[in-house]
C-alpha cells in the first residue's frame, strides 16, 4: 500500500547504522576512506558504489535528495548550496553555446539576471513569453530552443501557468520542461505528472521553513540529472552535509507547516480585500484571482504568499511597512515568522520599470509571506499599520 505524503516525508530515510539511531545521523566529513588503492580507483572510475568526497556526494546530502525525489515523484536529483545555484545548474549544466531558452516572463529577479546578464556570455539566449497567452508560445520557438523554463506560482506576482498545457507543449516541441516549484513545494503541487522533466526548489524557503539555512535542489529524469551532476561535481556548488541534514529533517514537518501557512495566507488575503486602501489583492485560492480555477485544479492549497497593491502607490506601501510592529521586514520568505517585502525596491529592484510593469510589480506592491503565528495577531499588526 502506497503511503500518504506526510508519512513518506517522515519515514523515507536511510537504513540505520550499527548504532540503531532513530533520527538519521549527520555525516560531517569532507572526504571518505578507501579500503585499498584498488578500491579508490574503482570508486573514481564509477565501477564501485560509495562516497569519495563531499563535493561529489555525502550520506546526509543523499538522504535529502532521496526524500525530495520521493515527494516529487522523480527518478534522481542533485542538491546545491542555494536555490539560485539550483536554477543556474539546471540551465547551464544542459545548454551549449547557441542554445535558446523559452521563459515565462514572470520569474524571480535573480533568475532574470542569469538569463540576461550571465548566460549570454556563453551565447545562450532566451525569449520571454506571457504565461497566460499560450497561443503565442509557438511563435516564440526557434530551431535552437531546448528548454522551457517556468515558475508557478511566480514570485512575486503569483501568476500561474497551466502545467498540463506546458507539459504537452514541451513534449510536442521536444523541449526540456524545467519548473521552479519553490512557492508551492511538493506538498501543494507536483509538476512531474504534468510532464515536467526537471523540478527546481530553493530549499531555503518553505522546505527549510524556519529561516535557518540555504539550500537548493534539482530533481528530475535520471539522464538529465546525470548531466547536471557532472556539471555540479566539477564546478562545485555543493550543499553542505549539515545544511542537507537540516533540510531533510525539515521535510518531516513540511505538510503540517504548509497547512498553517496556507490557512493564514488565505485569511489575511480575505481581510485585505475588504480594506479601502488596497486596490488589488492576489492569492491563488481567492475567487478574485484571475486564475482561480487553474489554481484549484493543479494546487492542493494556495500557498503561503500573497501580494497586494496600495492605491496611493510607493509612499503608502513604504509607510505601511514602516508602521508594522510584529511582521519582519526582510527579503526572505517561507519562514515561521511572517515577512513583508517591497519587491520594487528590493528583490526585483534590478529590473527596469518597464520590466517590472510587465510582470505586475507596481511601486505600491507589497508581498507578505504568512508565517505560523496566530492569524489574529498577524491581522492585528497589518490592521494597525494600515490605519496608523
Amino acid at each position: 500500500m502506497e503511503k500518504k505524503f506526510e508519512t513518506r516525508a517522515i519515514r523515507e530515510q536511510a537504513a540505520r547504522s550499527q548504532h540503531r539511531e532513530h533520527s538519521v545521523p549527520l555525516y560531517l566529513t569532507s572526504s571518505f576512506v578507501f579500503d585499498s588503492a584498488e578500491h579508490g580507483q574503482a570508486l573514481f572510475a564509477g565501477d564501485a558504489e560509495g562516497n569519495v568526497y563531499s563535493r561529489y556526494s555525502n550520506p546526509s546530502t543523499d538522504e535529502f535528495i532521496r526524500k525530495i525525489c520521493e515527494l516529487e515523484g522523480t527518478e534522481d536529483g542533485i542538491a546545491t548550496a542555494s536555490g539560485m545555484a539550483a536554477v543556474f545548474v539546471s540551465l547551464a549544466g544542459l545548454l551549449n553555446s547557441g542554445d535558446h531558452i523559452l521563459v515565462a516572463r514572470a520569474i524571480f529577479g535573480s533568475t532574470h539576471q542569469i538569463l540576461t546578464q550571465l548566460l549570454p556570455r556563453w551565447n545562450i539566449s532566451h525569449t520571454y513569453i506571457d504565461a497566460t497567452l499560450t497561443d503565442k508560445w509557438k511563435a516564440a520557438l526557434r530551431p535552437e530552443t531546448r528548454v522551457l523554463f517556468l515558475e508557478t506560482p511566480s514570485n512575486p506576482g503569483l501568476e500561474l501557468i497551466d502545467l498540463e498545457f506546458a507539459g504537452k507543449f514541451a513534449k510536442e516541441n521536444n523541449l526540456i520542461l524545467n519548473v521552479d516549484n519553490c512557492f508551492a513545494t511538493p506538498y501543494l503541487q507536483q509538476p512531474v505528472p504534468y510532464g515536467a522533466d526537471l523540478v527546481v526548489h530553493s530549499a531555503t524557503k518553505f522546505i527549510d521553513g524556519q529561516g535557518r539555512t540555504l539550500g537548493g535542489v534539482v530533481a528530475g529524469k535520471a539522464e538529465l540529472i546525470e548531466k547536471l551532476r557532472f556539471f555540479a561535481r566539477h564546478t562545485g556548488p555543493a550543499l553542505s552535509p549539515f545544511n542537507a541534514w537540516v533540510l531533510s529533517k525539515s521535510l518531516e514537518t513540511l505538510a503540517v507547516r504548509m497547512d498553517r501557512h496556507c490557512e493564514n495566507a488565505l485569511e489575511l488575503a480575505r481581510f485585505l480585500e475588504k480594506q479601502p486602501e488596497i486596490t488589488r489583492v492576489r492569492y491563488p485560492f481567492l475567487p478574485s484571482h484571475p486564475q482561480y480555477a487553474l489554481a484549484r485544479n493543479q494546487m492542493k492549497q494556495g500557498g503561503g504568499v500573497l501580494v497586494f497593491d496600495f492605491s496611493s502607490g510607493f509612499n503608502a506601501a513604504r509607510n505601511f511597512i514602516d508602521q508594522l510592529q510584529m511582521l519582519s521586514i526582510s527579503s526572505n520568505l517561507g519562514d515561521t515568522r511572517s515577512i513583508v517585502t517591497h519587491p520594487a525596491s528590493t528583490t526585483h529592484s534590478k529590473l527596469t520599470e518597464e520590466e517590472r510593469q510587465a510582470v505586475g510589480i507596481t511601486p505600491g506592491l507589497v508581498r507578505i509571506s504568512a508565517g505560523l503565528e496566530h492569524i489574529d495577531d498577524i491581522i492585528s499588526d497589518v490592521a494597525q499599520a494600515l490605519h496608523h
